[in-house]
């Protein structure tokens, strides 16, 4: 692709490593395009969506015109597939802290997890994690989690549009979610165990849709720089 074609914009699919932040991918292919390709160091490239270092998956990376794009397409919806680990939280509601509590799952089985999904299918209420980039008086939250301070968070409407079980092998469910924007998946790990009057974080994520842009069209972002290097 030449520089002019970056710069008329592109969606790039970019498949996104674990424990990898969304800035810094962005920052790599920014740095990929500028250095391998010829972009000039003032050019437009941003994400359509954050994904957490410990998710993988989807990250559509919108580069010159179409970073105008960028609102539009974060408003679609967006499909996760993941893990939950029920009978323990954590404070971040997945593997970024340590276990703080554990809770009964002997009265848990098939047919509480299956019943347990329906209360959250359509629009519900959802705190999001206070271990999250969200700002509260000026400081995000992970920044008042972090200097231990307590927090009110209000909660926010969302909505999920498909929620199925795709494994049971307990303590390990796994999930597939069609959700809105703004939906915390670690809020509804956390969500979930508690309406089976347990507990429930958040293991594995992986964003495998966002609107018609599938994962399985993505690029592994090593690839990316090696297709770059062939040309």
């Amino acid at each position: 692709m030449t520089p002019e074609e970056y710069l008329d914009g592109q969606v790039l699919l970019i498949d996104k490593p674990l424990k990898w932040s969304s800035f810094q991918a962005v920052n790599k292919l920014k740095y990929l395009l500028i250095n391998k390709v010829g972009l000039p160091k003032k050019f437009k490239i941003g994400h359509a969506g954050t994904l957490d270092p410990l998710a993988t998956g989807l990250l559509l990376i919108c580069t010159g015109k179409f970073t105008k794009r960028i609102s539009e397409l974060q408003g679609q919806a967006k499909e996760y597939t993941g893990t939950f680990y029920i009978g323990a939280t954590t404070p971040s509601y997945d593997l970024e802290t340590e276990i703080d509590q554990t809770f009964p799952t002997e009265h848990i089985d098939d047919d509480l997890i299956h019943k347990t999904v329906k209360q959250f299918l359509g629009e519900i209420d959802q705190k999001p994690p206070i271990f999250s980039a969200i700002k509260k008086d000026g400081v995000r939250l992970y920044e008042h989690a972090r200097a231990g301070e307590t927090v009110e968070i209000a909660s926010r409407k969302t909505t999920i549009h498909e929620f199925e079980i795709t494994r049971i092998a307990l303590p390990e469910v796994d999930f597939r979610v069609v959700c809105s924007k703004g939906t915390y998946i670690r809020s509804l790990a956390y969500d979930f165990g508690k309406a089976m009057n347990s507990g429930s974080h958040l293991t594995v994520l992986r964003r495998t849709k966002i609107g018609e842009y599938d994962v399985k069209n993505a690029i592994d972002i090593t690839l990316f720089e090696e297709e770059l290097l062939k040309k």
